[in-house]
């Protein structure tokens, strides 16, 4: 039975090797200490962070994420350690809470390695924390208890840290954020805030469903606001994509609402909307036979909205699918351990073939836990591997691949979707199950096409002049595909080649003649686009500061602005650097977007000046890399961008409707 604590109670430990799974419903940075006796921690070498994420006996998580498991070997700690504290902290700089009075309260658990809760601890009455000493295991007359600690620090990591005896607390407080801020660049943001009834739609079956629990979709965001708030061309940049307003930014419809009149049914971003529909509904299922999968089987107020929450459905399942049997995995090869270190440890299995009989045993065990476990993930795979089968024909053009045929018949839209595919991801347990990559639009983050070798394997395996086209043909694809999706004349690509080295790629968005000006070239070339951005930037801001929006230029061209960038740092100066810099951080927020072909390598004369401007930048890859992390349980995904099939003409057909569609409109 588990144990629910509250502060300053105890409970005894019946085993020595733990997990420590910590749900916090917001990214948050877990660590913890070693202490001796007198709970004082000797060192950095005794602290396990992001940055440093293992210590003898001790695991912790290598970036911030709302679940966290820890890994504990009692046993195995250093000679002097007495004591482990587990340690939360918010993210800082990421453009999330600053409290933990502002986020749900986090729930700790001690379990075993087969996931039984020993003890359990709830962190309630926290307000102005922005760090907190969760719970501590402590060892008294060789016996290891657990504490429920609870104990908060409105002076951050860096007075927590400082509390326990650690010298230069915030030097290392510094160092931890660091490790955490590179660790969310490469994170898949992850899906909007859950509401109790966003849940998937599951049907009812004949027998037990299997599938590993499904995570609600994410509510509808308010409407945006027209130029008058920093915050309408989208919600919160950098970690979280979609923050859900509070009551202060619910708009007119709240307000109507609150005052009993008619409910406002507008959906963000949408002209026209209507109440929610129900979703498909999927045909009764024969008994002992799982459900059949439909299109659309989430909540939402369009069939975009619940294909949107659908995949992000599908994406949270497989990662914790996953994360079950690695950790069934792992549970079995430690009992096998475990059971071998006592066979060996006894002399009479030294004699004779005892010590062979109990080998065979242990491992007889270990591959019969690994095969049951794989079993239930083979059973998990197989249901959704049947319904990505179903959701990728039925997905729009924005979510769809160039391979899928709703692109040959493709009408510009005149209002922009939830979402843009940029690529699919899946995991090595199988890789023909692939999930699309969904970023929300409008763009919240920039993009980085990593062009050097050093990027993954597959690209050092490359000729680095072909890694480079291939690189801008991604990035000419990916702004085609936004060219394609939003109004006609609402959305400007602007384009930087400095040496005129991506002339073959662009070719296909020079003829159609979709790009705001030529791609610009040479020092003032490139000064010259910079300038012109960086003022649409500034003079949006002022009007936004001055709620006037009604006063812009009327040269303005207040659509959504995409700069790619070729080569970087090749033609940039460092006043160019710096205005590059500025657009990666305040345009976003006013419709001015990066999207930047660049190897960082070549960029390292700058020096730790630049990594702000990659940190602030979504990394994709144009050849498949095991680089991106999901929000849930920090797998490795690997990447795979989209490419368009084999001597298809989809791409010139994609653009040559967006020019006629502009021509049309009389942009």
């Amino acid at each position: 039975m588990t144990a629910e604590l509250v502060r300053g109670q105890n409970h005894t430990l019946p085993q020595t090797r733990l997990e420590i799974r910590v749900s916090a419903g917001t990214p948050v940075v877990a660590g913890a200490t070693l202490g001796d006796e007198r709970g004082t921690v000797r060192g950095i070498e005794w602290i396990a962070h992001p940055g440093s994420p293992q210590l003898p006996g001790l695991e912790v998580s290598q970036q911030a994420a709302a679940d966290h498991r820890l890994a504990v070997d009692l046993e195995a700690l250093p000679t002097g350690a007495h004591r482990v504290t587990v340690l939360l902290a918010l993210p800082i700089g990421v453009g999330g809470p600053v409290r933990f009075g502002a986020v749900p309260a986090p729930f700790v658990a001690v379990t075993g390695l087969d996931g039984t809760e020993i003890a359990s601890f709830t962190l309630t009455d926290l307000d102005a924390e922005s760090a907190v000493s969760a719970l501590e295991l402590y060892r008294r007359q060789d016996v290891w208890k657990v504490r429920a600690v609870g104990q908060g620090y409105a002076g951050g990591l860096a007075a927590m840290l400082a509390d326990q005896g650690v010298t230069e607390p915030a030097a290392l407080a510094g160092t931890i954020q660091e490790a955490v801020t590179r660790g969310l660049a490469r994170s898949v943001a992850p899906p909007p805030p859950r509401t109790p009834e966003g849940d998937r739609v599951r049907h009812a079956t004949g027998s037990a469903d299997h599938r590993p629990t499904a995570p609600p979709p994410p509510p509808a965001p308010e409407p945006p606001e027209p130029l008058t708030d920093p915050a309408a061309t989208g919600p919160a940049h950098t970690a979280q994509p979609h923050t859900a307003p509070g009551p202060a930014a619910a708009g007119p419809a709240a307000a109507g609402t609150s005052a009993g009149g008619p409910i406002n049914y507008a959906h963000p971003r949408r002209q026209h909307a209507a109440p929610p529909s129900p979703p498909p509904t999927a045909p009764p299922a024969q008994p002992g036979q799982p459900a059949q999968p439909v299109a659309g089987d989430a909540t939402g107020w369009s069939m975009d909205e619940r294909l949107y929450n659908q995949i992000w459905g599908m994406f949270e399942d497989l990662a914790r699918a996953v994360a079950a049997y690695r950790s069934a995995v792992d549970f079995a090869e430690s009992r096998m351990d475990q059971e071998l270190d006592r066979a060996l440890s006894d002399p009479r299995n030294r004699i004779g073939g005892a010590g062979d009989r109990a080998r065979e045993a242990a491992r007889a065990k270990r591959d019969e836990l690994a095969s049951r476990a794989r079993e239930a993930l083979d059973r998990d795979l197989a249901q959704l591997a049947a319904e990505a089968a179903v959701v990728e024909p039925a997905l729009p053009a924005a979510y769809a691949g160039w391979g899928n045929p709703v692109w040959h018949a493709h009408r510009i839209p005149m209002e922009i979707p939830m979402a843009l595919r940029i690529g699919d991801l899946h995991l090595p347990e199988r890789t023909d199950l692939r999930i699309p990559l969904l970023v929300r639009l409008p763009l919240e983050r920039g993009i980085w096409v990593d062009s050097g070798r050093a990027a993954s394997e597959a690209a050092a395996l490359m000729d680095t002049d072909r890694l480079r086209r291939l690189a801008m043909e991604t990035a000419v694809a990916h702004a085609a595909r936004l060219l394609a999706v939003y109004p006609p004349g609402e959305f400007a690509v602007h384009v930087i080649d400095p040496a005129g080295s991506a002339a073959g790629p662009l070719a296909p968005l020079v003829e159609a003649g979709v790009l705001a000006g030529p791609p610009a070239a040479g020092p003032g070339g490139v000064a010259s686009v910079l300038a012109h951005l960086t003022r649409r930037v500034d003079l949006v801001q002022m009007a936004v500061r001055a709620g006037a929006a009604d006063s812009l230029p009327p040269d303005l061209d207040t659509g959504e602005q995409l700069l790619v960038v070729n080569d970087f740092p090749h033609g940039f100066d460092d006043r160019a650097v710096t205005q590059l810099r500025y657009l990666a951080d305040e345009g976003p927020a006013v419709g001015v977007h990066l999207l930047m072909v660049a190897d960082r390598e070549e960029a390292s004369a700058y020096g730790p000046i630049l990594d702000p401007l990659w940190r602030s930048l979504l990394r994709i890859t144009p050849v498949a890399d095991s680089h991106l992390a999901d929000p849930w349980v920090g797998h490795a995904w690997t990447y795979e961008p989209l490419t368009v099939p084999p001597g298809s003409r989809v791409l010139e057909q994609v653009l040559a409707a967006v020019a006629e569609a502009r021509r049309a409109a009389g942009r």
